[in-house]
């Protein structure tokens, strides 16, 4: 078996595993029929209803399930690459949720309060939102750093920070929709709709740019870590630091390089959030795309094509998992078997131990000693 095989197969057996568990406990507390049928309407609500579209029906059965696959799978595609990148250089960045927020308030303002046209007025969102979440996660940077505060407990702790600014306060208070009158609104303006991210089949489905866009950052990241030498200096210090000093390369500079590119992916996919979906700062984001990413990227082996096939796999359950409830069966197990694969991704040395060739050394026959020949007596 090769190494790469080796290398992805404990997270395709996990996967596998978790969808297993998940229709056992399905099928125990209702039935066999209706835990399948359930993982059934699971995947035409993430994939399309090909049977019904096959039978006559409209395309629509298959660009709006598939559209809001592809919007779910951005969003986490942005934000496991987002924890693959610091990953690469030896972090553990937590705070992808808190960088998420402030992105997208940052997206929501500037999509709101300044007037450009639409070619110009995207990027600009876009780019706010990456400053705000790359600033963000330069905080966790500069104290680990400085003062070597552990990446883990700052990141956790400036997620709470950003809840408390942004959803506590800003959203609700001072860049409130109608702030300073007698409107009661929640969330910030409705975005300007020359900031809106392009629907990409119209009124057929919700599937905007922000899903083609995500793949290109992803690739782009593998570009880089892979081909440019400023990637292959990232990974030298993921791999371990010392030496990379040792090596010549700029340590600090590559380790707060990443965190701040880890911050400004998060940013984005807020930014993707709000100009795509949203089209404002809601009250609150709602589902925690930021702490999903942890779980995509694990799963994803941190490699950005990992992450990517991660991404769209569990974007596509998601995106079904409302279906399941047309059976009774709640709309959260898409989330569960994505904790359920994260949770056996994490014994990958169990996986790897059960797929090591493991050679049985036969022993060997004795060989068998040539019987001495006669002497010849010498005349």
């Amino acid at each position: 078996m090769g190494e790469r095989m080796r290398a992805v197969l404990p997270s395709i057996l996990s996967v596998f595993l978790a969808l297993a568990v998940c229709w056992v406990f399905i099928a125990l507390t209702r039935d066999p029929e209706t835990a399948t049928e359930a993982y059934l309407q699971m995947l035409r609500g993430g994939l399309g209803d090909w049977p019904m579209f096959l039978d006559g029906g409209r395309v629509t059965l298959l660009t709006r399930p598939i559209g809001e696959a592809a919007i779910k799978a951005a969003l986490l595609l942005l934000t496991g690459l987002s924890v693959a990148v610091a990953f690469k250089v030896g972090l553990f960045n937590i705070g992808a949720q808190g960088q998420m927020l402030v992105g997208a308030l940052a997206a929501a303002v500037v999509g709101a309060q300044v007037q450009l046209p639409a070619v110009l007025h995207i990027p600009a969102a876009l780019l706010a939102a990456c400053l705000a979440g790359g600033l963000w996660a330069l905080i966790a940077a500069a104290l680990k750093l400085a003062r070597g505060v552990h990446e883990v407990i700052s990141t956790i702790m400036l997620n709470w920070v950003a809840v408390s600014l942004v959803d506590n306060w800003l959203a609700v208070g001072p860049l409130r929709a109608g702030a300073g009158t007698g409107l009661s609104t929640t969330g910030t303006a409705e975005i300007a709709t020359s900031a809106h991210l392009p629907r990409l089949f119209g009124e057929m489905s919700r599937l905007h740019l922000g899903f083609p866009l995500a793949l290109a950052v992803a690739l782009a990241i593998w570009v880089w870590l892979a081909r440019l030498r400023s990637g292959f200096e990232t990974r030298a210090v993921g791999l371990g630091s010392e030496a990379a000093r040792a090596a010549g390369i700029p340590v600090v500079r590559r380790t707060a390089e990443a965190m701040g590119l880890a911050g400004a992916l998060a940013g984005l996919a807020g930014a993707v959030l709000v100009l795509g979906t949203e089209f404002k700062y809601p009250g609150s984001l709602g589902a925690p795309y930021g702490f999903d990413g942890i779980a995509i990227s694990l799963i994803g082996g941190n490699h950005p094509l990992g992450v990517t096939l991660s991404a769209l796999f569990f974007g596509a359950l998601r995106a079904g998992g409302t279906r399941m409830q047309l059976l009774g069966v709640h709309k959260s197990y898409p989330e569960l078997i994505q904790g359920l694969a994260l949770l056996f991704v994490a014994g990958r040395l169990v996986w790897l131990a059960l797929l090591r060739r493991r050679k049985v050394e036969t022993p060997l026959a004795p060989t068998k000693q040539p019987e001495p020949s006669p002497e010849v007596p010498r005349v």
